[in-house]
């Protein structure tokens, strides 16, 4: 599934690409993954595309429905589950297949929405319903201070990688990066986010947010079906150290990587370098002392 730093890449060029543009007209496949294709249909023709902006995993197209007027806080949101494809193309291009949704623009182009499993979601929203959908999300993993971010995990008594991957604690964060960066930082993911004390807490903050903005540099991941915005598959694969590299040698220690369950997702570790708890005694001390 695409994560932070996917669907970044896709927002940084969808920004490029249909910012400012007016959508025409709207023709629409399947819609099992749709909240009211009929919304849909109805709102976004005269719409115009005034921004583009990624709330963790969630994509939003600002929109204005009047000419010449400012957005009033509507939009469209879009959730690219595991397969979904978001980008522009000529209208004369046949369109792929499993293509549900088409955005006809007034520069003779199409907004195409492709997904081959649906597990996505599609939705006009208005102002209030879009902050109802935002207000359970947890912190921007970017923007999130150090201190805030040491702060709630002290409160927390949840293993890390399951904190790490709980929208509501931080948004955005996913399989993939929540491995990467607790290898970075050298903390095995069954720790209790109560154990870590300041300087782990601290090193994870750092880690988590070099990974993050390292990924979206190389534009992200390609695991599978991940393409950007331009048909390009990303290219921070190349760089894992942990995720998906179970009996392959860490690159700092020599050891195998692991493979774990945690938190119900795998989870990619080194033995030697991301030392697990020593059991429940030794956990109960350390909550101690925190």
């Amino acid at each position: 599934m695409p994560e932070l730093p996917e669907v970044e890449t896709v927002a940084r060029g969808l920004r490029k690409s249909v910012v400012g543009r007016t959508i025409l007209t709207v023709a629409l496949g399947k819609t099992d993954f749709m909240d009211d294709p009929a919304a849909i249909e109805l709102n976004l023709p005269g719409c115009r595309i005034e921004g583009v902006d990624r709330y963790g995993k969630f994509l939003l197209l600002r929109l204005s429905r009047a000419p010449g007027a400012e957005h009033d806080g509507a939009g469209l949101l879009v959730h690219l589950g595991m397969t979904g494809r978001l980008a522009p193309a000529e209208v004369d291009c046949v369109p792929e297949k499993h293509t549900h949704a088409r955005f006809c623009l007034d520069d003779g182009r199409e907004l195409r929405y492709t997904d081959a499993r649906r597990f996505g979601r599609m939705a006009f929203l208005e102002r209030a319903e879009l902050e109802n959908v935002f207000a359970p999300l947890g912190s921007e993993p970017l923007e999130v201070s150090r201190d805030d971010f040491c702060r709630r995990l002290r409160d927390r008594r949840a293993r890390v990688k399951a904190l790490l991957l709980n929208q509501g604690f931080l948004r955005g964060v996913g399989n993939i990066y929540a491995d990467e960066s607790l290898w970075r930082a050298k903390i095995h993911p069954t720790r209790l986010g109560a154990t870590l004390n300041p300087k782990e807490g601290a090193s994870l903050h750092r880690a988590l947010q070099e990974v993050l903005r390292q990924a979206i540099a190389a534009r992200g991941s390609s695991i599978s079906d991940f393409l950007d915005g331009d048909g390009r598959p990303g290219e921070y694969q190349r760089r894992h150290r942990a995720y998906g590299r179970e009996g392959k040698p860490c690159v700092r220690c020599g050891a195998k990587i692991r493979r774990a369950i945690v938190a119900g997702r795998s989870s990619f570790f080194c033995p030697r370098c991301q030392r697990a708890p020593r059991g429940r005694s030794e956990t109960r001390r350390r909550e101690r002392r925190v």
